[in-house]
């Protein structure tokens, strides 16, 4: 079985910023991608980053230039650098991967890390 464990959510004012994690865990063969989504209160889950393997990385547009998506492939976690962070980046973060292992390669998600930004 596969888990995604994040931390280092938090709340920070507007200008600040924090650095989430994700971590996977199990019977891990290979990692197709990792992503970091987010949920604002009242909102649809959307996408904010994501990391493919062969190194292919995409951002939303709202968070470009912001946040930055990175991966450590030894130790099967992923990252992102918030800086610059706005009230509008509050919500819920989660992590997701699609990972191969045990099973074929599906979706996992964490539990989600909440990150509020005050103005």
């Amino acid at each position: 079985q596969v888990q995604l464990v994040e931390s280092g959510g938090g709340s920070v004012q507007a200008g600040g910023s924090l650095r989430l994690s994700c971590a996977a865990s199990g019977t891990i063969f290979s990692i197709v991608a990792m992503a970091w989504h987010r949920q604002a209160p009242g909102k649809q889950r959307e996408l904010v980053a994501v990391t493919r393997s062969g190194g292919r990385i995409n951002y939303a547009d709202s968070v470009k230039g912001r946040f930055t998506i990175s991966r450590d492939n030894h130790k099967n976690t992923v990252y992102l650098q918030m800086n610059s962070l706005k009230p509008e980046d509050t919500g819920v973060y989660y992590c997701a991967a699609a990972i191969g292992g045990a099973l074929p390669v599906r979706d996992y998600w964490g539990q989600g890390t909440q990150v509020t930004v005050s103005s």
